[in-house]
């Protein structure tokens, strides 16, 4: 028997003014990559008082030896920190429905004032983390204590994890994977503007490493420049970038974007006086690939780009390192998790459309590694995230929160 949609409605509207102090709260920690432990202590006693089973999965320094550990963010330590486990139990028998986010955000963008202070203007709230993924965060607090409110006995059980470090490439989702989960289907919740995202591009960081030969400029001759090495490795791997989009036309919802997949040259460090040759470069970067491919196979293409270049230099100076290696994760769009977000969104009067996401996130982590139906979804638009602008509409959250429980109660029976 379906939920009385006015009831759910009139439960969300009275929960958003302490959900809407809770996201406020989660935004003045100042949560970068390795640095969540104050807030998940602080959540861990919020999510206890809404009555729900919370559980902590310990991170621990092992994970550094996983072969999907991420490694952008130097000297992380693990030890002492945690993931949160929420767990609505169910009375037996139903499909159990897993939602994940996280806590972590990246560092403040230039020219954000404030960052860590929460700002409420009109029907906003502004601060780093509100959309990605705060906000996310608050909807699982809001769909939690909805659900325990309405009272509504589910057979299948409502979990979700809550973790740490999603920016830097998904380790606290990781040791959720290896720790153990089964759900019959996840939610991934990011920014989505009400899009269902049913496929995700998968994403390699890397790091390219070059040793010059230094010297004065006027001793052109018997110098070798590490910035002139990485120059030309950036134009390869940007050649090789061209050739990986060309053959990867034809997949379906990435098609219709020109570039679902593009390199990013993030960062350079190299050299210190104009009139020396540098002895060392470091160009770190990030590219994305689709479901034609397996992480593995571009990291292996790209490291041969390079040593197949025809300069000696390049394969006797030039080191390529990856520190991110995530591959793409596709749902099919008429699966039953899908179809049932559609209809429940549709009779919210939500916007529905399906679609591929041009970003990465942990989604494949429980499609691809745990064989639990994963989408991802979330209130928010992603045009805001990592910005000195970063908002989510409280309206969004509560649109939301409205659906997701309509959703649990009807997917956990």
């Amino acid at each position: 028997m379906a939920i009385d949609r006015d009831i759910v409605r009139k439960t969300i509207d009275r929960l958003m003014p302490p959900a809407v102090e809770f996201l406020c709260k989660l935004i003045s920690f100042p949560s970068t990559s390795g640095k969540e432990h104050d807030l998940m202590c602080w959540a861990e006693g919020a999510f206890e008082r809404l009555g729900v089973e919370v559980t902590r999965v310990p991170l621990s320094e092992t994970i550094k030896q996983d072969e999907d550990y991420s490694s952008p963010v130097a000297d992380i330590a693990y030890n002492g920190r945690f993931n949160l486990r929420l767990r609505l139990p169910g009375s037996g028998g139903g499909k159990r429905l897993l939602l994940n986010t996280h806590t972590d955000v990246v560092p403040p963008s230039q020219g954000q004032v404030k960052p860590f202070e929460p700002v409420r203007s009109g029907g906003v709230i502004h601060g780093r983390g509100a959309c990605d993924a705060k906000g996310q965060v608050a909807t699982i607090y809001l769909v939690l204590a909805a659900l325990g409110q309405l009272g509504t006995e589910l057979p299948g059980d409502v979990i979700a994890h809550v973790v740490n470090e999603e920016e830097n490439g998904g380790n606290g989702t990781l040791a959720m994977v290896r720790a153990g989960e089964q759900a019959d289907a996840c939610i991934v919740m990011e920014p989505t503007n009400n899009k269902i995202y049913t496929s995700v591009r998968g994403a390699v960081w890397f790091r390219i490493l070059c040793k010059g030969k230094p010297g004065h400029s006027g001793r052109a001759g018997d110098t070798v420049s590490a910035l002139g090495l990485a120059r030309k490795a950036m134009d390869i791997l940007e050649q090789y970038h061209d050739d990986l989009l060309a053959a990867s036309r034809g997949i379906p919802l990435f098609d219709k974007y020109e570039n679902p997949m593009p390199i990013t040259f993030g960062r350079l460090t190299a050299g210190d006086w104009p009139a020396t040759a540098p002895s060392r470069a470091i160009v770190e970067g990030v590219l994305g690939l689709l479901p034609n491919k397996t992480r593995y196979q571009v990291m292996d293409e790209m490291r041969g780009a390079l040593d197949d270049s025809g300069d000696p230099r390049l394969s006797e100076r030039v080191k390529l390192e990856f520190m991110y290696r995530h591959d793409s994760h596709v749902l099919q769009p008429d699966h039953p998790l899908v179809e049932g977000l559609k209809q429940c969104s549709g009779d919210w009067q939500l916007p529905v459309e399906v679609d591929a996401m041009t970003a990465s996130c942990d989604s494949w982590y429980y499609n691809n590694q745990l064989g639990i139906p994963t989408v991802v979804y979330g209130p928010g638009t992603l045009a805001y995230a990592h910005s000195n602008e970063e908002q989510i509409a409280l309206s969004d959250i509560a649109e939301a929160g409205c659906m997701l429980t309509d959703f649990a109660t009807r997917w956990c029976r």
